[in-house]
């Protein structure tokens, strides 16, 4: 068995580069079916694969909400204030949205599992730095480190997925990998609270540099049991690489990313306060609806990933903007009871929820093999460029009054949204 393991995964580079349209995805199916021998040994290493990367979007996750929670700590700490706090956030987003498509490059160039090491051991070494430095501005500028930490993880993690779990797997594999990362949002807050309680905020800082190094290690030691399938005329820097992240299907779902974004930013950090200031909502009701939203989107997640295949991704990711854009109008339109809030907001979760794996398989439809790290790096971008610009849009209609101007600006972002991935359907020209 080892023999004809062996044999299956080494065939030449001449012939793999002989085959520029066919990713090793397919290529390992058609493996599978000519070598029945090999088939057992792929289930494990996927699993093993699978793991390995949504433990990283974990930390990614984590990392990304490792200052809010502790924001009261910290600023007592340093005698700052919410704005100078803010410069550690800002530095992180900016550092991420100026060099996650470089890092995509990397990613096709060197080798995904490299670089997303290399991305945990910097986002871990940062945070390290802050708790045993006692300086604001080193606060900062390690915010600015694990920023560029923070870079390599979309693109890493879905260039390996994509090159290691087999066709009739992906879209479960991106579902597991997205629900990993929204689980590490969901234990962040409660968690550094725990920690902060025993060990204090430089404490909860190291723990978390700790998770970081120990995904690193959990990486490096994963052999590597499936080799990704390799395009040297793909692999490189110049103008025809750009020329790819340039092109229509691209572009459209670099703005259907931002808009998602906007979407989840919208209802996850001001939908509270907005319907206390809309309708009066009291903010443990408010609140609790906001937890229905999360754990439901969670659970939609597994369900998206399960009609992948089954269901047209562009369907899908279609409807459930359109469902969420429904629910944001309701819930600025009208004062829900308690019941019908609770329930709005679970189908607006659930719709988000269901989405996500197919917008991912959107993406991965229209890359040219061998380039998944950077166009994932580039339209993935569209997060951070939503987390610069988004939440000042949103805290202006807040502080000028207009509470239902949030749910709009969601339900617009919704409709966009949903007309700009009906356009994503043509692949990206190989060059």
């Amino acid at each position: 068995m080892r023999v004809a393991c062996k044999l299956g995964t080494t065939r030449s580079r001449r012939d793999r580069a002989s085959l520029p349209s066919r990713n090793f995805s397919n290529e390992n199916d058609a493996m599978s079916n000519a070598t029945p021998l090999t088939l057992p040994a792929a289930r494990p290493a996927e699993f093993r694969t699978i793991f390995s990367v949504s433990v990283a979007h974990f930390v990614s996750h984590y990392y990304g909400l490792l200052l809010p929670p502790l924001f009261a700590f910290v600023r007592s700490d340093y005698g700052v204030g919410y704005t100078e706090l803010g410069l550690a956030l800002a530095a992180f987003n900016i550092v991420s949205a100026a060099f996650q498509t470089p890092a995509g490059f990397l990613v096709d160039r060197l080798g995904a599992r490299t670089i997303l090491i290399g991305g945990l051991l910097l986002g871990a070494c940062g945070f390290a730095i802050v708790a045993a430095v006692n300086s604001f501005w080193v606060l900062v500028a390690m915010f600015a480190v694990a920023g560029l930490g923070n870079t390599v993880y979309h693109p890493a993690d879905y260039a390996i997925l994509s090159d290691h779990i087999t066709a009739d797997r992906i879209g479960r594999a991106f579902s597991v990998h997205t629900f990993a990362g929204m689980l590490g949002s969901a234990v962040a807050p409660a968690s550094l609270l725990f920690l902060q309680s025993f060990v204090g905020w430089r404490g909860a800082f190291l723990v978390a540099a700790a998770l970081g190094l120990a995904a690193a290690a959990l990486i490096a030691m994963q052999r590597d049991d499936a080799r990704p399938h390799r395009f040297p005329h793909v692999r490189q820097l110049g103008r025809a690489s750009w020329q790819v992240l340039l092109s229509p299907a691209i572009l459209r779902n670099f703005a259907f990313f931002t808009l998602l974004a906007v979407i989840g930013g919208g209802i996850q950090n001001y939908s509270v306060v907005a319907l206390a200031a809309l309708h009066g909502t009291p903010l443990t009701l408010a609140n609790a609806a906001l937890t229905a939203y999360l754990l439901v989107c969670a659970g939609g997640i597994l369900v998206g990933g399960v009609l992948v295949g089954r269901v047209s991704s562009l369907v899908v990711a279609a409807l459930g903007t359109l469902v969420t854009g429904l629910a944001a109008v309701l819930l600025g339109f009208t004062d829900l009871g308690p019941p019908l809030l609770l329930l709005t907001m679970s189908i607006g979760g659930f719709a988000t929820g269901v989405a996500m794996p197919s917008r991912d398989m959107i993406v991965r439809a229209v890359t040219p093999p061998g380039s998944f790290g950077k166009v994932f790096g580039f339209v993935s971008t569209g997060f951070n460029v939503s987390g610069i610009f988004a939440p000042l849009i949103f805290g202006a209609l807040m502080d000028s009054g207009n509470p239902r101007a949030v749910f709009l600006l969601v339900a617009v972002s919704c409709v966009v949204a949903m007309f700009t991935v009906i356009g994503s359907s043509r692949p990206a020209r190989a060059v």
